[in-house]
């Protein structure tokens, strides 16, 4: 089970869908009430149609204590078990199988009423529409079977009855699902935060050491030669798996991680190049990455043809909210004065269309620096 740095994962179940079920049975408290205050309310008007108004009385007592102890035990998760949900719905049973004995055959309205939703809306909440709609059945089926004829009132009562209790176990249902998705997306998005900053510690630490035992052990020569280049293997396999753990693939929208296009092309170059990115992922749209890969390729090529294979070069990617620059550095003698003019003057366009053109078709810019300690390319692209 994958861990944060404070403690463990926690579980979505217990953080959200619980959650959701305790707020729903807190509203529903209120509803228990109301329709309890109905239920005393219709049955004292209609005093005059029990036959037995003492039994009635003692039934409808007996229905707003259940709904104090009902609203009591609903509160404490620990006790929202199926025997209770049970003895709910057999207390509301009850109440209907004994209306046509306690008024008369031919009663019109229960006494419970509509203090039946409280019981099948808890069904709805904890089992969702198949609970939902078992309650409900059973419900419509103890109110219709005592009744000698079934009148359009009665049937519009029951329709909502069946339709009520799965519609809101569905509902329920979705707030439950939807809750346990923002909480697991929370937790993915944590983790990916984690994931970053844990690269960009290994990216500021490890990474750079290794790199810098790399060029150091060149330019020592001898067996510090050796361990330089060891010390390279190590950091592009390093580098290689932060950007395999924390790649983002294309999206619908055409966004594309820059950082690892920079990383796979550079790869594949013959000149032997170093690249250093940020943490994490660079998105941008996918022509802005190609071409930005493209100019920056070209600057290698440049590389390779005027300072050889056996120089080093040099890429850093950064990114700002308003825009991504890219450097590229190489270790050769520089370009001589005037040189890029007079290539350019001979039709030679590789700085002007491979390089400056690409980045001005994206709105930015390609400066070049150089002198004796080599030559720096700096591509700025911006995001607005």
């Amino acid at each position: 089970m994958s861990t944060y740095a404070d403690g463990p994962t926690p579980t979505p179940r217990a953080d959200s869908a619980l959650a959701v079920e305790d707020r729903l049975h807190s509203a529903l408290a209120i509803v228990r009430v109301v329709v309890t205050i109905n239920m005393v309310g219709l049955n004292a008007y209609r005093r005059d149609n029990f036959e037995h108004p003492t039994i009635g009385m003692l039934v409808v007592v007996a229905l707003a204590l259940w709904t104090g102890v009902a609203i009591w035990l609903y509160q404490d998760r620990a006790r929202r078990t199926p025997v209770l949900l049970v003895a709910d719905l057999a207390v509301v049973l009850a109440a209907l199988a004994v209306t046509p004995w306690v008024k008369s055959p031919d009663f019109n309205a229960t006494i419970p009423g509509f203090y039946v939703m409280g019981v099948f809306f808890a069904w709805a909440i904890h089992w969702h529409w198949k609970g939902g709609l078992v309650a409900s059945v059973l419900i419509a089926v103890f109110d219709v079977v005592p009744r000698d004829e079934l009148d359009q009132g009665n049937y519009g009562n029951v329709f909502l009855i069946l339709i009520g209790g799965p519609i809101v176990g569905y509902m329920c249902e979705s707030l439950q699902r939807m809750a346990r998705e923002r909480d697991a997306a929370e937790h993915a998005a944590a983790a990916a935060e984690e994931r970053t900053r844990l690269a960009r510690a290994v990216h500021d630490g490890v990474l750079q050491v290794l790199a810098m035992t790399q060029r150091r052990g060149a330019a020592a020569g001898g067996e510090w030669a050796d361990l330089g280049r060891l010390a390279g293997e190590q950091e592009r396999s390093l580098r290689s798996l932060i950007r395999q753990q924390d790649t983002v693939p294309a999206s619908a929208g055409g966004r594309v991680d820059l950082a690892g296009a920079l990383e796979a092309m550079a790869s594949a170059h013959p000149v032997r190049v170093e690249v250093a990115t940020p943490g994490g992922a660079v998105l941008v749209d996918e022509h802005v990455a190609t071409e930005t890969v493209a100019a920056v390729s070209a600057c290698l090529d440049n590389v390779l043809a005027h300072v050889g294979p056996q120089r080093s070069a040099w890429v850093l990617a950064q990114a700002a909210p308003d825009a991504i620059t890219v450097s590229v550095r190489d270790d050769g003698p520089g370009i001589a004065p005037g040189r890029l003019a007079q290539a350019e003057d001979e039709g030679r366009l590789g700085v002007t269309s491979s390089i400056r053109g690409r980045m001005e078709d994206l709105g930015g810019t390609a400066t070049v620096e150089s002198g004796e300690w080599g030559t720096e390319w700096e591509l700025v692209v911006p995001l607005a």
